[in-house]
Parts: structure tokens; sequence; C-alpha cells
């Protein structure tokens, strides 16, 4: 579970994020939606640990960001916007250099690294170079370094940006099957496709407030509307933010 607690955080005179207070269940998927600038980006820094609150906190787990930030890592697996693979090392070589970041070594850390290769299907790859990997290979490889040490909690930042029909379908049916073994996800697209697609919970952000929360069919209960877009759109505006 990822619990966020009356989060602000400003840079110099912007306020990026004005208490913002919502949980991430486990065996859920959850939205975190919102316009370019709304403060999305830095609240999932802050759960990340990369950067800390003016003041609130977030809990992963049992863990706070602000006392254990070591502690919350360890529960905790990003897939960031950008995947940064070294594209020098093979895939298998990316997740073990990960692994080995979260303390696992030898047979547990290859056993380990043989799952996730099944898992994300990727024995057709798994011991290329990453440098010249297609969009779909580079977020499977992105993906099982979040999941090597087996953390209960997974931020997915924009997991399917730039994949195919193809590669996008196979991502569901993986976010789909870690929600099911209890997971907690929380997600953030700005594809309302996916969003429709995935969540199970939604929130939405905009001036660095909530401005919207529930499951899809509250949201567009909520605003009036029949399509997920459009309540979207429409929470965004109330707020007096063009999406």
């Amino acid at each position: 579970m990822i619990a966020v607690r009356n989060l602000s955080k400003q840079f110099g005179t912007v306020r990026a994020v004005q208490a913002v207070d919502f949980t991430a269940a486990d065996s859920r998927i959850t939205g975190l939606l919102g316009p370019n600038g709304a403060g999305k980006s830095t609240t999932l820094r802050i759960i990340s640990t990369v950067l800390k609150p003016d003041s609130g906190t977030v809990m992963v787990d049992d863990s706070d960001v602000r006392v254990d930030s070591l502690g919350a890592r360890m529960q905790l697996g990003v897939l960031p916007h950008a995947s940064g693979l070294y594209p020098r090392l093979t895939a298998v070589e990316n997740i073990r250099y990960y692994g080995e970041l979260n303390g696992l070594e030898g047979p547990a850390l290859s056993q380990r690294i043989a799952e996730l290769v099944e898992l994300l299907e990727m024995q057709e790859f798994a011991d290329r170079p990453a440098k010249g990997f297609s969009q779909g290979q580079r977020i499977k490889v992105a993906l099982a370094r979040a999941l090597v040490h087996r953390p209960r909690n997974l931020v997915l930042d924009e997991p399917a940006n730039g994949l195919d029909v193809m590669a996008t379908r196979a991502l569901r049916t993986i976010i789909r099957r870690l929600r099911d073994q209890g997971h907690c996800l929380l997600f953030s697209s700005h594809v309302m496709q996916e969003v429709a697609a995935l969540c199970d919970d939604i929130i939405i952000i905009a001036h660095g407030r909530i401005v919207a929360r529930g499951t899809p069919d509250q949201i567009r209960q909520h605003t009036g509307e029949t399509d997920l877009e459009e309540a979207f759109v429409k929470a965004v505006g109330e707020s007096g933010v063009m999406p």
C-alpha cells in the first residue's frame, strides 16, 4: 500500500503539490492523472524518494519515505518515464545490476532473473545488448528491473508510451497479473484508453491539488459524463485548468 498524506512541495514561487492526500491500495491499479504541470511527476518523484516533500509524507507499506527512504525503496519498484537502460549491457545484465544494488546475489538472483525473463517473454533478446532494442523491449527490461527485488508496490510512469498495439496489450496483461497477485500499482498515463482499460481507482490532479477521485464509474457519475476522457476534461476544466 502507498499512502500519501497532506503532501506539499514548492519550487521557488511555484506550488507544485498542495496538500495531496490519497491511498493506493493493494490488489488495485490506481491511476494518477492530470494535465502537464499538474504535479503528477513531482508526486511520483516524492513517492519514489527522489525528492523530499516540504510537508506531509508518504508511507510505502510500513516505511516513511522521509524517515526511512532506504526501507521505502526496498518495498517499491519504479518504472520511470524514460527506461534508462545501459546500452552496452544485455537485458539480463541490466536486470542483474539492479538486483545486486538491492542486495541480491548468487543462485537466488539468477533464478529470479530467469523467472522474470519467462514472465515478460524476453527469451529472444535476453542476452542481447540493450542498444537497438525496440521500445517494447526496453519497457520489458525496465519493468523486470523494477520487479527483481520482489517489491509489493509499483510506480509505473506512462509505461505504454511509444508502444505498438501488440506490445501495449502484452503490457496490460502483465500489469493485471501483478494486480491479481496482490501488488499495489500506481499508474500514470496521458492515454485515457489505457486508464479506462486498467485502472480500478482514479486520482485526478490539477494545479497541484486533487480535483476528483473514485472508480472510473464514480468519476463519470460525478461529472455527468459517460465517456471517461470527457469526464477528465470536465473535472480539470472545473478546477480552472485547461487540459
